[in-house]
């Protein structure tokens, strides 16, 4: 993510995705950026000075409530784009404020 980004992240990953926010070890602290959990997955966001987002390259989540997540995050204003076109499996794509791409998978 960008520099400042960490209270964008917090809004996006915590209050919409519903991940809890974890310290980061003191030492990597110092270098900005934070880190979110949910159940054993984490996600690590660091500080890029001349930061892309991913576009291609990016994370799958498995959602248990897919249906609430995609509720909350089209009333958060987050766009979702459902693809269908693996038969059988519900998904769609996000990003996150920052461009970078996320796959959720109900």
């Amino acid at each position: 993510m960008p520099i400042g980004g960490e209270d964008t992240a917090r809004k996006f990953y915590a209050e919409l995705l519903g991940m809890v926010e974890i310290p980061k070890p003191d030492e990597l602290a110092k270098r900005g950026g934070c880190w979110f959990e949910s159940g054993a997955l984490q996600i690590h966001l660091g500080i890029e000075k001349d930061f892309r987002p991913a576009k291609k390259a990016h994370p799958a989540l498995r959602c248990e409530n897919y249906p609430t997540l995609i509720g909350r995050l089209r009333e958060g204003g987050v766009e979702v784009h459902e693809v269908d076109d693996i038969p059988g499996v519900r998904r769609c794509h996000i990003h996150d404020p920052f461009g970078n791409r996320i796959e959720l998978i109900a």
